[in-house]
This record gives structure tokens, sequence and C-alpha cells, in this order.
């Protein structure tokens, strides 16, 4: 039996929020993935006879592009940490009782 979810309740935003998150990240990875492996391919293909692949400008972009991939999975799998939820619920709620007293 499908359970419905009413989609203004701030939990189900939270976990949509969270789904939104690992889905981009999925993403991402699945284009690095396939990105990479095409540069390897042509990378292997465009050796000189005798000249070995392991070399720094082979791995350029899998090395930058993979530290940015890291840092988007650091973002993604920490937001789920405990202190960033109450860190951005204390940030929330001062943000709406500032708007809240500008307003009086």
């Amino acid at each position: 039996m499908m359970e419905t979810f009413d989609e203004n309740d701030i939990e189900y935003q939270k976990a949509k929020r969270q789904v939104e998150r690992l889905r981009s990240f999925y993403a991402h990875l699945f284009v690095y993935v396939v990105v990479n492996l095409m540069i390897v391919y042509y990378n292997y293909t465009h050796l000189k006879p005798g000249e070995s692949y392991f070399q720094f400008k082979n791995f350029f972009t899998a090395t930058f592009w993979g530290i940015g991939l890291l840092a988007h999975a650091a973002v993604v799998l920490l937001s789920k940490n405990d202190y960033l939820q109450r860190w951005e619920e204390k940030k929330i709620r001062e943000l709406m009782e500032k708007d809240h007293s500008e307003k009086l």
C-alpha cells in the first residue's frame, strides 16, 4: 500500500531536497566516469610507439575534476549530518524572527 505525503510538510520538503541532491551527485558521477573513459581511450589510442600512458597530462582532467566531485560528494553526504541540520534550522528561525521583528 502506497503512503501519501503532504508536499507542504517540512520533513517531506527536506527529504525531497536530499533526494534531488543525491540525484544531482549521481548524474555528476556518471558524467565524470563517461567523460574520463573517453579521455582515457583517446589518450591511449594516440600514444606514440614506446610512450608510457602514465604521464601527468593523461590524468590532469580526472585529478582536478575528481577533486570537484569529492567536494560535491562531501556537500551531499554531509548535508544529512545532524549538526548541519540543526544549524540550518536555527538560521532559518533567526532570519524569520528578524524578518518578523522588522515588520513590527
